[in-house]
Order: C-alpha cells, then sequence, then structure tokens
C-alpha cells in the first residue's frame, strides 16, 4: 500500500507526496474524516461548538423546509464531493443531495462521494482559521463542478475584508451560479433575512444562521 504523510488543515506539508481520488479512497484510514486537496490527504479537526450550532441549525430549518416542499433531498452525515478537475475531494459542513441522481453517481455505492452538478442541490461550509479554503479554494470547485448554490457561513468574521466588511462582521454568504456557470455572492449579516434561490420562501435571518440569536 502506497504510504503518506497525512497531516490536518494548519500544519500542510506542501512536499508531501500527491495522491490521485483513486488512491485516496485506498489510503485513508477508517477512523476519523479526511478529504483530499490537491493530491494531499487532509484530517478534518473536531469543530468548535459554535461550528456545531451553525450546521445543527441549518440541518434542522433546511431539512423541514425541503419535506414540506416534498423535494427529493436528503442530508448524508460525510459524504464527499468529488472536484471535476482537480486531484481533490471535500466533505461539506452541510451537503443537500438530490437523491433521485445518485444512481447515476459512480463512487456513491463503495464510497460515498458524488461527482455531478445533478446529485448537489446545495452545500454549506462553515469558515474556521483556514477560512481561505472555503472563499478562495472551494468556491472555485464547486462553480467549477457547478453547483447551482454555495453557503458560506463566516460567525466570528474571519474572512477577507472583500467578505466580511471593515470593520470585520460575522457574515453568511450565498454564492448562486448565474448563466454563465460564476457564482454571484450575496452578503448577508445582522437581522437581515436571507434569500436562497433553492428555498425562496425562509424565513432566516443571517444571525439566526450564524447562532448569534
Amino acid at each position: 500500500m502506497m504510504r503518506t504523510k497525512i497531516i490536518d488543515k494548519t500544519t500542510r506539508d506542501k512536499t508531501t507526496q500527491k495522491l490521485t481520488f483513486a488512491e485516496f479512497i485506498q489510503v485513508k484510514p477508517d477512523e476519523g474524516l479526511w478529504e483530499l486537496h490537491d493530491g494531499v490527504v487532509v484530517e478534518i479537526a473536531q469543530p468548535k461548538g459554535k461550528h456545531e450550532t451553525v450546521i445543527s441549525r441549518l440541518n434542522g430549518d433546511l431539512t423541514l423546509e425541503f419535506k414540506r416542499l416534498g423535494l427529493p433531498y436528503g442530508i448524508p452525515t460525510s459524504a464527499l464531493v468529488k472536484s471535476a478537475f482537480t486531484h481533490s475531494a471535500y466533505r461539506p459542513d452541510l451537503l443537500i443531495l438530490n437523491e433521485t441522481n445518485l444512481i447515476n453517481e459512480p463512487f456513491w455505492e463503495e464510497e460515498s462521494t458524488v461527482t455531478f452538478k445533478e446529485s448537489i442541490a446545495l452545500v454549506v461550509e462553515v469558515v474556521s482559521t483556514n477560512w481561505r479554503d472555503d472563499y478562495y479554494k472551494k468556491y472555485g470547485e464547486y462553480s467549477a463542478i457547478g453547483i447551482s448554490e454555495y453557503w458560506i457561513a463566516d460567525y466570528l468574521g474571519l474572512g477577507g475584508k472583500e467578505f466580511t466588511g471593515n470593520p470585520k462582521q460575522p457574515t453568511l454568504t450565498i454564492c448562486l451560479l448565474d448563466d454563465e456557470s460564476e457564482y454571484v455572492k450575496y452578503t448577508y449579516r445582522g437581522n437581515e433575512l436571507v434569500k436562497s434561490r433553492l428555498f425562496p420562501d425562509l424565513n432566516l435571518t443571517a444571525n439566526y444562521i450564524l447562532g448569534l440569536s
């Protein structure tokens, strides 16, 4: 079996041997949660309590909404999203799947991994200290796949000022894919009501989603 140095998000070794996705699924440990970033295996650290609050609220409210609408969606606990163009596979903080398309996914049954935009209704990432991953790397990867809606929940206002304001503030950024397959970003703060293309009837404020109220 090929050996690789497994590292966390804050201490990546740029000299680590790069892996393909096929090699990654062979060598990643059974214990813990792992991602593949440009061929480098990365362990996902234990999240903070507020991070879990954000995910718990969204999981509950979004599940209620797609159930109310009768949509064939589901939220897996640890599925991967495979990049379309790089040796990367990400484990979003929250992923809403269109379960009717999973039959077409080549890696779903064995690896709980999706690759097609038709399978992915919504992705949410909660920002931690490695905020550039969410605002730049995953932003680019998710748009390349064609994921129509991507939320970035930055409850500490860690992202750059272009995203979180000046001075920096807790911010929810909703990225919507346009007709040219590029994201248009909309930012929400405080008691502003968020506007989702997928769930237009949501009545949630940015502060609520970010665990601040």
